[in-house]
Order: C-alpha cells, then sequence, then structure tokens
C-alpha cells in the first residue's frame, strides 16, 4: 500500500475553502497541477481527471463521498479492486482559518507493481494545497 498526502492550514473559513476546493477548483484547474477535468463534483457522480504529471491520460474517477464542507472522497482503478487509488480530502475549521488536509491510498493486488512505476505524487500534492490556499485566501 502507497500512501501520499498533504496538510496546509489556510487562513480562511472552511466554507470558503470548500466552495474553492469544490466549485472553482473544477472551472481553472490549472492552478492546480490540472490540465482539465470534466463532470460535475457532486455525490455519486463520475468525474474524468486529466493531471500534469500523466497529461495525456485520463483518470475516471467516482465522487464517493460529498460531506460539505468538510470531506470528499474520489476513487478510481482498475476493475475488480485490482488497483484502487482512494484521495481523500479533508477540511477541519481552526479558529477561523481551515486546515486542509489531502490524502491518496494505492490498494489492490497490483498496487505494488503500479506504484513502482509511478512518479512521486509529493511536489503535486504540495502544488495543489498551495493553489487552494491561494484561491481561498484571495476571495
Amino acid at each position: 500500500m502507497k500512501t501520499y498526502e498533504t496538510e496546509i492550514e489556510i487562513d480562511a473559513p472552511i466554507d470558503v475553502v470548500w466552495h474553492a476546493l469544490t466549485v472553482q477548483m473544477p472551472q481553472t484547474p490549472e492552478p492546480f497541477g490540472i490540465l482539465r477535468i470534466e463532470g460535475e463534483i457532486a455525490y455519486n457522480a463520475r468525474i474524468k481527471l486529466w493531471s500534469e504529471i500523466v497529461p495525456n491520460r485520463a483518470f475516471s474517477l467516482k465522487v464517493e463521498t460529498l460531506d460539505g464542507p468538510s470531506k470528499m472522497v474520489w476513487r478510481g482503478g482498475m476493475p475488480l479492486g485490482l488497483f484502487t487509488g482512494t484521495r481523500t480530502f479533508t477540511l477541519t475549521s481552526n479558529s477561523g482559518a481551515t486546515r486542509f488536509h489531502m490524502c491518496e491510498i494505492f490498494t489492490g493486488p497490483m498496487s505494488n507493481m503500479i506504484t513502482k512505476s509511478m512518479p512521486d505524487l509529493t511536489p503535486s500534492f504540495v502544488k495543489f494545497a498551495q493553489a487552494l490556499k491561494l484561491k481561498a485566501e484571495t476571495q
């Protein structure tokens, strides 16, 4: 099982950060390291995401949890659970500010083999968190 995560303090109320994450990020995804997103961020919705890391490949994801303004979960991968990526976005209110945490866990029988060929996602995660911070704090 491989895990990537990042965390950042954002000087904005949780509702503002949630809006930046679920509404503004899909509208202007480039600063987040995402080339484009197709589909609506809604509970049980399917979205397609193109990342700067692998620009020629669309990732098909399902929005499994949308519990605003505190938690969102995206899941995608191969059939039969052979390889699954689960990305969890968590927002926690902190005295008028917001603590943002993003974590992705890769599981399944093929996860070791596939994650060995993947680039390090840490810089991408940091870029996403910093973009969210900038977007929320400049509203």
